[in-house]
């Protein structure tokens, strides 16, 4: 028995990763917690107990005198079995904590197990780790089964149980991929100095090299993007784009709007944003798609970065200097030097304030009643331009609207194409059966044919009028060429007399009439030819 003990607590500490010593002290402590009740004894006796860590021989003690372990009884072996079992859990929970709380921050590779309240619960090991519906990329939808690799964000000791927080959407998840990836990333030749991500959607990553023989951008890259590749894939298609690093702010901040071709840029240190100018047709790509090129390369850059086409570079600047050149000692030196700083507008000097001014300025002769004189005067300017703004917006956001509702309203090419097939030449009606048996399907053919005749015949402005009724500009294009060859079509025909387009509109009716009155063919072919005539 003493032996089967061993062997248990062996096995017990292997798969669990729990210290042998640790369980020979938990099984002790529950062997002195079932004496004491036992004997109901106070907590201030003596009980003690011994596991012999060797041949597993168990002693308990009580006051110094050994009590047989078969005078205990059923009773307190049940709960020193339940000590036991408590204690053991006890020590699991403090061992994962300590395997997994040394872990924080690297790679691991689970099972998804199940979704919890929209986080999923992947098993790593002999442990489970959760990954909250923050943590994880939008738009990814794991099967139980499927293997993960994520990223430990953290470890948490709940009292009952060790919660490990798992992420996918972390930014430190990427660099852990580029290590694994890349090998000089992880040997530390090229350090990744910044990055900046929107999960699911774009990552930006800036790295630089200490060895100049190494591209950093393109090692990281690989051959033929095959490095990079691999990286984009374990995202789930997530846009990665690397950046070279420099230790020049506006350097970097060109670097990071990247395809963007940028014109100028002006940085202002006090208030830590960065002014870039682009061409009108570079805006939008330098903006990126719902600001997420620029949202990213002012993360990367730690730079507030405004986008701006020379012309509002220039009408900022022109604003400024109307404001105040009339200021009594204000000279275009201190104008300068406002815009050296990366002061254009008079927002910037409002928001600044007069300190500032003063700090920069004091050179030039600014004084500090001249300095809160010139805050002052911006500010009031400021809420002018800033109206003046808010309606440019909405008028052009009202010309935006117009415009497409003007476009919502013009029928598209197939339409237009639907409408001309509509109003084209009319099919011919189809033939039934018993219509190929009496030889109606004949009549109705002639009726259908001088009924187009007729309607060629009509003058021009009739059919111009029917095409602006249907609002619809190439149909009326289209019907006024075919009008124009019909008209020539049936010149001969529009030469009838009066007199024989009445005898044929009278014969059209007495035919009409007779096939309306239901006669059957069997009528028609009882006539006689004397008859017909």
């Amino acid at each position: 028995m003493s032996q089967e003990m061993l062997r248990i607590i062996d096995a017990i500490a292997r798969d669990r990763n729990i210290d042998k010593e640790s369980l020979f002290v938990d099984i002790e402590q529950a062997l002195v917690s079932a004496a004491r009740k036992h004997f109901n004894a106070e907590d201030t006796e003596e009980f003690s107990a011994l596991v012999d860590r060797l041949n597993g021989q168990i002693k308990v003690f009580r006051h110094g005198e050994e009590i047989p372990l078969a005078q205990l009884g059923r009773i307190p072996a049940q709960t020193a079995k339940q000590v036991m079992i408590q204690k053991f859990r006890e020590d699991e929970r403090a061992s994962i904590y300590d395997e997994f709380s040394s872990r924080v921050g690297e790679l691991i590779t689970g099972t998804a197990q199940r979704y919890e309240g929209g986080a999923l619960v992947i098993s790593v090991g002999r442990a489970e780790g959760f990954m909250p519906r923050s943590e994880q990329i939008p738009g990814e939808q794991h099967q139980p089964g499927e293997r993960i690799r994520c990223l430990i964000l953290d470890v948490r000791d709940m009292g009952h149980q060790v919660k490990i927080v798992l992420s996918r959407a972390a930014p430190e998840f990427i660099r852990r991929l580029f290590e694994v990836e890349v090998p000089e990333v992880s040997e530390r030749v090229i350090e990744i100095k910044a990055l900046a991500r929107e999960p699911g959607h774009r990552t930006k990553v800036a790295v630089s090299s200490i060895d100049s023989k190494v591209d950093a951008v393109g090692a990281c890259v690989g051959v033929r993007g095959s490095r990079i590749k691999n990286i984009v894939d374990e995202l789930g298609g997530e846009k990665i784009d690397v950046v070279r690093w420099n230790e020049s702010s506006q350097v970097l901040i060109a670097n990071a709007l990247r395809p963007a071709e940028i014109v100028e840029i002006s940085l202002c240190f006090e208030l830590g944003r960065g002014t870039v100018v682009v061409n009108e047709d570079q805006l939008s790509l330098a903006i990126g798609k719902r600001g997420q090129n620029v949202r990213l390369a002012a993360r990367l850059t730690g730079w507030d970065i405004d986008i701006l086409t020379p012309a509002e570079f220039a009408k900022g600047l022109d604003i400024l200097d109307e404001t105040l050149k009339d200021i009594e000692g204000v000279n275009e030196e201190m104008i300068d030097r406002m815009a050296a700083l990366g002061l254009i507008t008079v927002f910037d000097v409002e928001e600044v304030g007069a300190d500032v001014l003063i700090e920069h300025l004091a050179d030039f002769g600014l004084t500090e009643d001249k300095a809160e004189q010139m805050v002052q005067i911006c500010s009031e300017k400021a809420k002018v331009v800033a109206v003046q703004q808010q309606a440019e917006r909405e008028e052009a956001e009202r010309r935006k609207a117009e415009e497409a509702a003007t476009r919502a309203s013009e029928p598209g090419e197939s339409q237009a194409a639907s409408i001309l097939g509509d109003f084209g030449a009319v099919p011919a009606a189809p033939k039934s059966a018993a219509h190929d048996d009496d030889g109606s399907g004949d009549i109705m053919d002639m009726l259908t044919r001088r009924q187009s005749e007729s309607e060629a015949a009509t003058p021009a402005e009739e059919e111009t009028a029917a095409g602006d009724e249907t609002g619809d500009a190439p149909h009326d294009v289209a019907m006024a060429q075919a009008q124009g060859d019909e008209t020539a079509e049936t010149d001969e025909a529009n030469q009838q007399s009066e007199g024989e387009r009445e005898i044929e509109q009278s014969q059209d009716e007495t035919e009409v009439a007779r096939l309306a009155t239901g006669q059957d063919s069997e009528d028609e072919q009882s006539e006689t030819p004397e008859d017909r005539q």
